[in-house]
């Protein structure tokens, strides 16, 4: 199978539009103004030679690189952009198609050369929107994964079962797919440390720290185990969420009340075009300076009403007993399961 990434999406996106930025250290988040709250979604990579990377705040990215270009963040723009690339991986032939996100999908093909099919997909999509991509060969969707960050940008590599080790193993657990930094943690502290430890592992040994599906199967990741097939079944959500970051705190119960319910009137018309109630209402919160809480509550019967969700989501903020100023909020609403389930 292939995984097929675009390189640096939303800041190529941009440069597709403004093609003086080629070359230079974009920053793509927020409002785009580096003086606001708001954090970075992608930075190109001369901006990553700064140290920018994704989830830092644009004022850190600042900086880090005073002369780096700061852009807003254009949804509709990705969106279509994205589409665009993925009409294109569907039309390749005999392609099964499994889109991940905005800039990534598996592919799976029937092929004797794989790397000239990932060549022909590069190649493909270039001519189609302009993007380059990066793309990863492997027999499972883990080793795929993995592979295309071996080959940016704009490369093919491979990884199999038999190139696993040699590849990955003494590199940090963190380096599997799946595996972050707390569960690497976890298991420096049970004395694994590379992928080669991982990979020799009991996955038994594993279950008093993770439990009997969890431990099996970080065992299995740090084999470099995953599906071997690409699921093409449509995505379902299970849930919409909003949250915002607001400029200055917010400190007054007024401002509280009137921000949760402007956030559950626009998740309300998220699952509303799903078709499908809220069952259970979850709450985001960050305190000032940056502290931040999560809660669930499970409804008495699922509801679309916007006061309903908003006075649960109020009501799991109340409960948490702290009046230290908020600067972000986000209500987030789990639906009922689709007929015939996920």
């Amino acid at each position: 199978m292939l995984h097929v990434d675009l390189d640096e999406f939303l800041a190529a996106v941009e440069v597709l539009r403004r093609p003086e930025l080629a070359g230079l250290p974009v920053v793509v988040g927020g409002r785009g103004d580096p003086t606001e709250r708001g954090v970075v979604s992608t930075a190109s990579y001369a901006a990553r030679t700064f140290g920018i990377r994704s989830g830092m705040p644009l004022r850190t990215a600042a900086r880090r690189c005073p002369d780096a270009v700061f852009l807003p963040v254009d949804r509709p723009v990705y969106e279509a952009a994205s589409e665009q690339v993925m009409a294109t991986l569907r039309a390749v032939p005999g392609a099964t198609v499994e889109v991940l996100g905005w800039d990534e999908a598996f592919v799976g093909l029937e092929t004797d050369d794989p790397e000239a099919a990932a060549r022909r997909i590069q190649a493909d999509v270039l001519a189609a929107t302009g993007l380059h991509c990066s793309v990863g060969i492997g027999d499972t969707t883990t080793r795929a994964k993995i592979a295309t960050d071996l080959g940016k940008p704009r490369g093919v590599a491979t990884l199999t079962r038999d190139t696993w080790l040699a590849v990955m193993g003494d590199r940090p657990t963190t380096a599997v797919w799946g595996i972050g930094s707390r569960v690497a943690a976890r298991l420096a502290a049970l004395g694994i440390h590379t992928v080669r430890e991982l990979a020799a592992v009991d996955p038994q040994a594993l279950v008093g720290e993770f439990g009997p599906a969890m431990g099996p199967h970080y065992a299995r990741l740090g084999r470099g185990g995953g599906r071997a097939t690409v699921d093409d079944t449509p995505w379902v959500a299970r849930a919409h969420g909003r949250e915002t970051t607001y400029q200055a705190d917010l400190t007054s119960p007024e401002e509280v009340e009137t921000a949760v319910r402007e956030l559950a009137a626009q998740v309300v018309a998220d699952i509303d075009r799903e078709g499908r109630a809220c069952a259970r209402v979850h709450l985001k919160v960050r305190f000032a300076p940056f502290f931040t809480v999560h809660r669930s509550r499970k409804l008495d019967a699922p509801t679309s009403d916007v006061d309903e969700i908003a006075g649960a989501a109020l009501a799991l903020l109340h409960r948490l007993e702290d009046d230290r100023p908020i600067r972000l909020l986000g209500v987030r609403a789990e639906m009922v399961p689709p007929d015939g389930g996920y």
